[in-house]
């Protein structure tokens, strides 16, 4: 909570504040276990490179990519932040994954490889178009 409460504030200041989001989610990154601070920096760089309109923020301590209106489309949970055995990218509704009546808004992430990288950029391709 008391994460989410500064990143509210740091949202009110005008200027540089896609620049402050982007070192926010750089310091976040930094902070994770190994594992985790691999996953999240390869899942950073995909965003920002196939998504650049997307800007890089925290979200609930989390790294987050939002839209022009603010929204959080995409954001990653790493494992440690609950203790849990595998990080999440999960999608928010803003992202455009919307596929009939059911259609899923979180996957696993335990390892990095082509194929991940070849689905990660797909989903965000598919989540700003």
């Amino acid at each position: 909570m008391q994460e989410r409460a500064a990143e509210l504030r740091a949202e009110g200041k005008k200027g540089a504040k896609k620049a402050d989001g982007m070192q926010a989610v750089l310091d976040r990154i930094a902070q994770m276990a190994p594992a985790d601070r691999t996953l999240a920096e390869r899942v950073h760089l995909t965003v920002v490179t196939v998504a650049p309109q997307l800007s890089p923020k925290t979200w609930y301590g989390m790294p987050a990519y939002a839209n022009e209106d603010g929204k959080i489309v995409v954001f990653f949970q790493d494992a440690g932040k609950f203790n849990y055995r595998y990080s999440t990218l999960g999608f928010q509704e803003a992202a455009h994954l919307d596929d009939g009546d059911l259609w899923p808004v979180s996957y696993a992430l335990r390892t990095w490889s082509p194929t991940v990288e070849k689905r990660v950029r797909e989903l965000v391709t598919a989540a700003v178009s």
